[in-house]
């Protein structure tokens, strides 16, 4: 092979793990992770005859630059994150409508019918959650989704 800026070399240990991490058929490890481990094990210096990134693509059916970053990525940050997903670094965002929410919506739905009116609406149910200030802004559509959640035909 050609002088390369990555190269990748693997000890016996870890082509071993490789090749087990392959076999499992952990849920943890995911068929993305076992191609991962099979990229890396064709581009193997210390083999015989490693394939190029080229062959290696279609060996194991990756565009060539996504072997290109397999290969980089262990160089740069090592075998377990290119094994194992990134976490994520923002946890994600929680649900504006909670428990409570819920519960003041089907309060809402379940109470007395406003003077003037023959039942509630979606809009004044979240009209009357806002202006109570239970949640600052929610739509017709949420307060629907409530409602059917707990399957309530009160409206």
């Amino acid at each position: 092979m050609k002088n390369q800026k990555y190269t990748i070399k693997l000890s016996g240990e870890e082509r071993q793990m490789l090749n087990k991490f392959i076999r499992s058929t952990s849920k943890k490890n995911t068929e993305q992770c076992k191609v991962h481990a099979k990229v890396l094990l064709a581009l193997d210096e210390n083999r015989n005859r490693p394939l190029s990134p080229e062959q290696t693509s279609k060996k194991c059916k990756l565009h060539v630059e996504n072997v290109y970053k397999i290969r980089k990525q262990f160089c740069t940050e090592g075998l377990d994150r290119v094994l194992n997903r990134k976490k994520r670094e923002t946890p994600p965002v929680p649900p504006k409508i909670t428990g409570d929410v819920e519960a003041y919506i089907i309060a809402t739905a379940c109470s007395e019918i406003p003077e003037g009116h023959e039942h509630w609406t979606l809009s004044m149910i979240s009209k009357k959650i806002i202006l109570d200030g239970v949640i600052d802004s929610i739509s017709n559509e949420a307060v629907r989704l409530v409602l059917k959640k707990h399957n309530s035909n009160l409206i």
